[in-house]
């Protein structure tokens, strides 16, 4: 253990108050107007208007300093690498969105250039997320559900679904929802509501993309069982899925099961290969890409669709689909879903994307980012794409290859358009069953985060609570429900500590100006005479009474008891005048007396004060960062009651903006000034010792406070 090492210091300064700082410091009172801070932000200029252009498209920013030489080689491997994995979990991600696959492949496109545009990470893989298209495949299926397409078959006298006409609708509604998702996102960019992201906290997000990724498993169950559920709806609908689906096992379709097994085991042990080969390969090995080919052309030698019965994935249109305007009758069945889904897609690509930016050194903005994601999403739904946001497992490829700007991703996206325009329709006979495979094996990571609740045990009880509150409500209410519950409770529980500081009496540590809670070290005494208390909350509407309560019992003064003793004495000593007034006669005038003398020595009998009763309070409220009326209220209570009985307070402390709430509160008056506020506890300290007390025999309180306590 290195030795410490100790350097004395000395400063010799007066005891200063709020005043004689303000003095000293020439505090300026003159705050720029409403209309000046207004005109200031209108103001126009060359470099601040280049500086709003710069901000607003990024890519003019970096692109012209790109350096080919130290990027252009990660970005190319980890462009195609990130582009193979488009490939399969866009076609898998569409089947939880409810939309044919190669929407899957279009929501590949569209945003990425978008985002290379217009976003600041360098090292998230924008495209399709398993959470937002699960959420997605819940609006399309509630809106467009199947009954509503159902048509008569003359030659099997049986009704079938009408499949081109019910996956045209869906297109349509998923369009409108990432239509309506992108303004949302747009217009929170443009007022700087980027600090949402504030109240999805890491223990929530994850709690949330786990019972997220719950609800993903269950909707790919049909596809590897080869079963027709029926699609529930709106709470415990994952419950009421899951039922619907144990009902239906007896009919499973062995061949699609089979197939199903055989994909799960090969992806497995072909991760667990690239895992192992990681350190010796320059490039991962594209196993969902191996096992979509080595799967199609399984199934189109066996002919698995016709044999087996085994569902595939159809037709795959080569070439772009045209812009179409989303449906706006659809906006207002829509608007929570969109909703939910702009906050959703914005959380987890700036929690992942500062995580990177923290680790490379270089800061993205958040507000930009919302902007970003909005047009991405905003022109996707032109182009009828489904919601988008960033996926954890495409962004780790993309880093651990090599990627180092948004060109990566933008390369990525060229693969996506070489695919869709010249190959996609070589895989119209891939089994669907092996989409589904490909995200159960891709959620193992999401899996893994059931081991965040033995370690928030450990480390932070309140965190682990709103990771498993979260879990549950998001299982039970759905994701879009589910996550405006969670983030409720997960308010609440601010509120709740709040609700729940901790109280101190703070001590000197010996021949320092330091103060600490007496109840955490063994070697802080108490000043005589003095009680410093301290709150571990700030001070508002909610603890206010508790605040005046913990005092009273830290102090061990009942308030309430001495001031009603005062009152009691007060009226007292007016009845007894009153009673004297009146009489006239010698003999009653020597009885009053003796009477008022006998009172008075009763009085000055305990004169004396207890010992144990502070002649000073200082309250420290330094963890205070504001103070509402009733905040305010409060204190000015504490400083009239205790003042009432010879006790002097002082505050320790305030931040400008604190003192600036007590100025507006009505706390000073012509009585109480600046002079009760001090910067340092010491400072205060040495103030309430150098103090004079006052005259016990003029200051009747006191003498109240002496007997009653």
């Amino acid at each position: 253990m290195a030795e410490r090492i100790r350097m004395r210091y000395s400063v010799h300064r007066d005891i200063l108050d709020e005043e004689a700082v303000d003095e000293m410091a020439e505090r300026s009172d003159s705050k720029p107007s409403l209309c000046e801070k207004f005109k200031k932000s209108m103001r126009c200029s060359g470099p601040r208007l280049k500086s709003c252009l710069l901000r607003s498209v990024p890519v003019a920013s970096w692109l012209p300093r790109y350096s080919i030489r130290e990027n252009a080689l990660g970005d190319l491997i980890s462009g195609i690498s990130v582009g193979i994995m488009q490939l399969s979990q866009g076609m898998a991600y569409a089947l939880l969105a409810s939309v044919p696959p190669v929407f899957g492949l279009y929501s590949s496109f569209y945003p990425v250039l978008i985002y290379f545009i217009f976003g600041t990470s360098k090292h998230i893989s924008i495209g399709t997320f398993a959470v937002l298209s699960v959420m997605i495949g819940g609006v399309t299926e509630r809106l467009a559900p199947d009954s509503n397409f159902m048509t008569w078959d003359n030659v099997t006298n049986s009704s079938t679904v009408d499949v081109i006409s019910r996956d045209a609708e869906r297109v349509r509604v998923a369009a409108a929802v990432c239509f309506l998702s992108g303004l949302f996102q747009i217009l929170l960019g443009l007022v700087q509501f980027g600090f949402v992201v504030s109240y999805l906290s890491e223990p929530l997000v994850r709690g949330y993309t786990t019972g997220a990724a719950i609800h993903v498993i269950v909707s790919q169950l049909k596809y590897t069982f080869g079963i027709s559920p029926v699609r529930y709806s709106g709470p415990l609908s994952l419950i009421y899925t899951v039922l619907e689906i144990c009902s239906l096992l007896p009919q499973t379709n062995i061949g699609t099961l089979v197939v199903s097994i055989v994909a799960i085991i090969g992806l497995i042990l072909a991760k667990e290969l690239n895992s192992y080969l990681g350190k010796k390969l320059p490039v991962p090995i594209p196993v969902e890409l191996l096992g979509i080919v080595i799967a199609t052309v399984i199934s189109w030698q066996v002919n698995l669709a016709d044999r087996y019965n085994v569902d595939v994935v159809g037709l795959i249109p080569s070439g772009l689909q045209p812009p179409v305007l989303p449906t706006a009758s659809l906006f207002g069945q829509v608007i929570g879903d969109a909703f939910a889904l702009s906050v959703v897609g914005y959380g987890i690509a700036i929690s992942l994307g500062r995580i990177f930016a923290l680790k490379y050194g270089y800061k993205v903005d958040s507000n930009q980012e919302l902007i970003a994601l909005g047009l991405s999403n905003t022109v996707g739904g032109i182009f009828q794409c489904f919601a988008i946001s960033c996926s954890m497992s495409r962004s780790m490829v993309q880093e651990s290859t090599g990627g180092k700007t948004q060109v990566a991703g933008a390369l990525s996206a060229i693969v996506i358009l070489f695919i869709t325009l010249w190959i996609g329709s070589l895989f119209e006979d891939l089994p669907k069953t092996v989409l589904a495979s490909i995200i159960f094996v891709n959620l193992h990571s999401m899996m893994k985060q059931f081991m965040d609740v033995p370690a928030l045990w450990r480390s932070n009880k309140v965190d682990m609570l709103i990771w498993v509150v979260t879990f549950i409500l998001t299982l039970l209410l759905n994701p879009d429900l589910g996550l405006a519950a969670a983030i409720g409770f997960s308010m609440l529980t601010v509120i709740f500590r709040t609700q729940l500081p901790q109280y101190s009496i703070l001590g000197q540590v010996q021949d320092t100006d330091i103060y600490k809670p007496l109840e955490d070290y063994d070697q802080v005494k108490q000043v005589p005479g003095i009680l410093i208390f301290r709150s571990s909350a700030t001070l508002y509407f909610a603890n206010a009474e508790m605040y005046q309560e913990a005092l009273g019992e830290k102090s061990g003064i009942d308030i309430t008891k001495i001031l009603s003793a005062k009152k009691k004495l007060e009226t007292k000593r007016k009845r007894h005048e009153k009673k004297n007034a009146k009489k006239k006669a010698v003999d009653m005038e020597g009885e009053a007396e003796k009477e008022e003398q006998k009172e008075i020595a009763i009085i000055e009998m305990d004169a004396e004060p207890n010992p144990s009763i502070p002649r000073a309070i200082i309250l420290d409220l330094s963890p205070v960062n504001f103070l509402d009326t009733v905040g305010v209220k409060t204190l000015r209570s504490i400083q009239r009651d205790y003042g009432d009985i010879c006790i002097k307070v002082v505050l320790v402390g305030c931040l400008s903006g604190v003192v600036d709430n007590l100025q507006s509160g009505g706390f000073f008056n012509d009585k109480v000034t600046k002079s009760c506020l001090f910067s340092t506890i010491h400072d205060a300290v040495l103030h309430c010792q150098s103090a004079r007390t006052q005259s016990r025999d003029t200051v009747i309180p006191c003498e109240i406070a002496a007997t009653y306590l």
